[in-house]
């Protein structure tokens, strides 16, 4: 389709939503409260899927992540919202606003892109670690230590998150009192570490993590350390590196940028200002391809004051071109 032919499209709204989780639904609610055309693209691949449900969210404390989006969508659609089970895959500059293409082969022409498309989770390779993340395998206390309180906990560290998996170690010593750093490839704390860990009752094995084992539930049940023996576990705690990438982000010419904590990588993220505007014009991200550390709380409250600053920006184009017409008056 020939960008002339394009711009007569039916599919063509003032704003453009890739990605619809909490930041990019909290965006689509915004904007479409403020009674502008959204469509809201999404593949349908959450990334909380595997947990019960959603923590530290006033209202809807324990509800499962399937069932808020649910609601939401049912909300945004209220407002004339559109959402379409499809992901962006390419966008471009097109007389002041993009076109995109979606990954059913549709062609959308909007305004304003708000991108909220989250991260990928990557998780060191040990047998049987990937198939229990989200559940058993987690990263976040306040997303689900309440739930695993009082039991055996493991921190897995590895060479490239050492310093932030003792962080966590001693934070997770909050939940529970039988705490177990397992060092697997990392090096070894140094001493001041190891007289933080000590004093705080942190037990610290040495030794590459060969497995997990569960019990006949299928549940995490324990840790299997080379050259020892199986120790109880029900929760391991693995601080991944999170990465954020998309073929969206190449053809429009945004750049995702390294990210750290203390000096330790945690991956990559967007590049925004304080308003979610990124360096491309004409371009907003919120949530947790912004921000990794964002519960789902905080990644809805980003997409919304994204989606409020975006509607500012389409307001101040519109009066230019208001202004502009009266002078030649038109």
């Amino acid at each position: 389709m020939s960008e002339h032919d394009f711009t007569q499209h039916p599919h063509s709204y003032d704003v453009l939503v890739a990605g619809g989780g909490p930041a990019g639904l909290g965006g689509a609610l915004q904007l479409g409260r403020a009674r502008r055309s959204v469509l809201v693209a999404d593949a349908g691949h959450p990334r909380n899927a595997p947990a019960g449900g959603v923590h530290a969210y006033p209202g809807r404390e324990g509800a499962p992540p399937a069932e808020l989006l649910a609601d939401a969508r049912e909300e945004v659609s209220a407002y004339g919202v559109r959402t379409v089970r499809a992901a962006v895959v390419a966008a471009k500059p097109d007389d002041g606003g993009f076109l995109a293409e979606l990954d059913d082969g549709t062609a959308v022409r909007a305004r304003r892109l708000l991108v909220a498309t989250g991260l990928v989770d990557e998780l060191p390779d040990v047998p049987g670690l990937a198939e229990l993340w989200g559940t058993d395998v987690l990263h976040c206390p306040y997303c689900h230590g309440w739930e695993v309180r009082d039991q055996p906990v493991g921190i897995l560290a590895t060479d490239r998150t050492g310093p932030l998996a003792v962080h966590q170690a001693l934070l997770w010593r909050q939940w529970s009192d039988d705490i177990t750093l397992f060092l697997h490839t990392a090096a070894d704390p140094d001493d001041e570490q190891f007289e933080r860990l000590a004093a705080r009752g942190v037990a610290v094995v040495d030794g590459e993590v060969r497995g997990l084992e569960r019990d006949a539930a299928g549940r995490l049940s324990g840790v299997r350390p080379a050259g020892g023996p199986v120790l109880p576990c029900r929760a391991l705690v693995v601080p991944p590196q999170f990465t954020v990438r998309s073929p969206l982000f190449a053809s429009l010419g945004l750049e995702p940028v390294e990210r750290d904590m203390g000096g330790t990588p945690l991956g990559t993220v967007l590049p925004t200002d304080a308003t979610g505007r990124t360096p491309v014009p004409g371009v907003w991200a919120a949530g947790n391809v912004v921000d990794p550390s964002a519960q789902v709380i905080g990644a809805a409250a980003a997409g919304v004051h994204a989606g409020a600053m975006i509607n500012f920006d389409l307001v101040e184009e519109e009066t230019r071109r208001a202004v502009d017409a009266a002078r030649r008056g038109q």
